[in-house]
């Protein structure tokens, strides 16, 4: 049998912080787009057109998410504190 390396696993979790980080600026560029298309469509002045209703429900729809960060925050690090008490405590 191979032994397990901990230090592997210690290495895995820097691939959710940046995944978490990736996902994070990737929201804030989709935000910023809807919110420049529906500027455009209100400056033509059809503020009762389709574009216009489907980007105020894209963005109600969307409006929850970055209050679901934190929590997805919260658990990444609860996963890195989980992972490092196990790493120590095979250490004794």
């Amino acid at each position: 049998m191979k032994p397990i390396r901990k230090k592997g696993q210690l290495d895995q979790l820097g691939g959710l912080i940046q995944a978490l980080g990736f996902i994070a600026i990737l929201l804030a560029v989709v935000f910023l787009v809807v919110a420049a298309v529906k500027t455009q469509v209100a400056e033509q002045g059809s503020t009762s057109s389709a574009a216009y209703n489907a980007t105020e429900e894209v963005q109600e729809a969307m409006s929850d998410v970055p209050g679901w960060l934190p929590i997805i925050v919260i658990a990444v690090i609860g996963g890195i504190l989980l992972t490092l008490i196990q790493f120590f405590r095979g250490k004794q």
